[in-house]
């Protein structure tokens, strides 16, 4: 009986062969497989956007006028006050539980914005419009004077509606109310006289 010899370099040839067309093609399906997974760790753009900070035009904001923009899902009004306004901040000053913005300092109250007006520009006021409370949103009340369910002596500023818990003209808390802390202010910066950056901060 006779045996065929067998050419041993074709066989490792082919088998060479076989070998990488099968893990080049294992690799490209670990690297098809992978991407989606890796892809799972990356913001998505409505992530992104989420956390964005947001630019704002204020030219068009009259003194005694409030603009509400959104920033990361909450309401974020600015107001223009006026010299009244502003002449009224201190004279509410011992009314208040944190006048001077020491609670929380530096998370509810940026240090550029520890001042009597919690602001960059005196007549500029940036804040978060969320009660500190339970999370409700208060209503304007700048018109001074009693009204109800305020004080007689009522300078101006905010009244949340769910709990009764005022606000002065810079989203100061007064004493003795549910709420525990001022209003916050978030990071901002000013790009011109006319556009404020709400959510950054770099340059201030």
């Amino acid at each position: 009986m006779s045996e065929t010899p067998v050419d041993t370099n074709q066989l490792d040839s082919s088998k060479r062969t076989w070998l990488i067309a099968t893990g080049c093609v294992g690799a490209v399906g670990g690297v098809a497989t992978a991407i989606p997974f890796v892809s799972t760790f990356q913001p998505s753009e409505r992530a992104k956007a989420a956390g964005a900070a947001v630019e704002v035009d204020i030219g068009d904001i009259k003194p005694g006028e409030k603009k509400t923009v959104e920033w990361r899902g909450k309401p974020v009004w600015i107001i223009r006050r006026t010299p009244d306004q502003l002449a009224a901040l201190s004279k509410v000053t011992n009314q208040l539980a944190d006048p001077e913005s020491q609670r929380k300092r530096g998370e509810q109250t940026p240090e550029y914005a520890m001042n009597e007006g919690r602001s960059i520009k005196p007549e500029i006021f940036v804040a978060v419009g969320i009660c500190t409370h339970l999370g409700c949103s208060p209503s304007d009340k700048f018109q001074p004077g009693p009204q109800a369910s305020l004080p007689d002596d009522w300078q101006g500023g905010f009244l949340c509606p769910c709990h009764g818990s005022t606000f002065d003209m810079a989203g100061r808390v007064y004493k003795n109310k549910p709420a525990p802390d001022n209003l916050e202010v978030p990071p901002h910066m000013y790009l011109s006289d006319s556009k404020l950056l709400i959510g950054e901060d770099k340059k201030a």
